[in-house]
């Protein structure tokens, strides 16, 4: 099947398996390997990204079902040089410890600011725990996305 898609802004047309997950083609294809693959039946959520701004498990996502679709990874919010607000956030508040649902945390939190910047500690909160942090490290993560929503509003924070 021949796809069509975006992916960090760039434009990509492949002969695909329609029945290849989108995980493998970003991974194996790509070799964007901050998408991680963690339980690979859409529970654990550390293989999320962004598909037309909505986070989606990119390991119950096929690749007939992302034809003409924009999708974004943690590379497409900031670059090594310049890194997205809330990725700086993120190590200001310890948030990162090994690492592993990092780039899923940062997007659910992201997606949870741009859709609702007034979003409450206890929304953020809830919309965190469709990934699982192995680390327990989810207050740090919590108070990065609250601080990044405050920014948002254009509060002060310290």
């Amino acid at each position: 099947m021949k796809i069509k898609l975006t992916i960090n802004g760039r434009p990509i047309e492949r002969d695909v398996d329609p029945e290849m997950r989108l995980l493998d083609f970003i991974r194996n294809e790509l070799g964007i390997t901050s998408v991680k693959d963690g339980c690979g039946i859409g529970v654990c959520g550390v293989c999320t990204v962004l598909i037309d701004g909505k986070p989606r498990q990119s390991c119950i996502t096929k690749m007939k079902s992302v034809d003409g679709k924009d999708i974004i990874t943690v590379e497409g919010l900031g670059t090594p040089n310049k890194l997205h607000l809330l990725q700086e956030l993120f190590i200001k508040h310890d948030a990162v410890q090994c690492g592993f649902c990092t780039p899923a945390m940062i997007l659910v939190g992201y997606a949870l600011v741009r859709d609702n910047p007034n979003v409450t500690r206890e929304q953020i909160k809830k919309g965190i725990s469709r990934v699982l942090c192995r680390c327990t490290g989810y207050i740090p993560i919590v108070n990065a996305i609250e601080e990044y929503a405050k920014l948002m509003r254009g509060e002060k924070t310290s």
